[in-house]
């Protein structure tokens, strides 16, 4: 079936402070190859100095996303935050990304996706398939996708590098279905 180009939504990739330019273009070519909407990368937000907990020498993510979500991008169908920020959550020591679920932002943090964060060398390709799958994990979140079993599945939770390392920058099959089937209910269309 066509996509009516009318009702495509388009995701909006957000740095929040400095990113590299090389990585936002990776990034959104990938995003684009997953969810088959157009991704457009935004000017950069400033430094959110309200998440910032001194205590912990970290940020608040969900405070970072309430930023997200103000009016200079609204009615704009999806949101995806980019910081170079360790981020935490009341639940959590870290964490590497949050999402509304079934809403319209998400968020991936940077640092701990580094081999240079545990005093490893560098590995730029490993670096940047980690904040891909990062960013398909947060915005399939937005998309009303819960957590896979299946350990392989780019939605199978992360609760390690090691489990983002092992995992695939894609959906599994069940997971494709299901975005499928969530977006034709709700705007009439199917992904390709």
């Amino acid at each position: 079936m066509p996509v009516d180009r009318q009702k495509v939504r388009t995701i909006h990739l957000v740095p929040v402070q400095k990113i590299e330019r090389d990585l936002l273009i990776y990034l959104s070519r990938q995003i684009e190859k997953t969810f088959s909407f157009p991704v457009k990368i935004e000017s950069a937000l400033p430094n959110p100095d309200s998440a910032y907990n001194k205590s912990r020498n970290q940020y608040r993510s969900d405070l970072i996303l309430v930023e997200l979500q103000k009016p200079r991008l609204a009615g704009t169908e999806k949101i995806l935050g980019l910081v170079d920020l360790d981020l935490y959550t009341s639940r959590l020591n870290f964490v590497f990304g949050q999402a509304s679920m079934g809403g319209r932002v998400a968020l991936v943090a940077l640092p701990r996706l580094r081999q240079e964060f545990y005093g490893l060398p560098k590995d730029q390709e490993l670096y940047y398939s980690r904040v891909v799958k990062e960013a398909v994990h947060e915005l399939g979140h937005t998309f009303g996708m819960g957590h896979c079993k299946r350990k392989e599945c780019v939605m199978h939770f992360s609760n390690s590098l090691a489990d983002a390392d092992y995992k695939r920058k894609g959906l599994c099959e069940d997971c494709m279905d299901n975005l499928k089937r969530n977006d034709e209910e709700r705007y009439g269309m199917f992904l390709s």
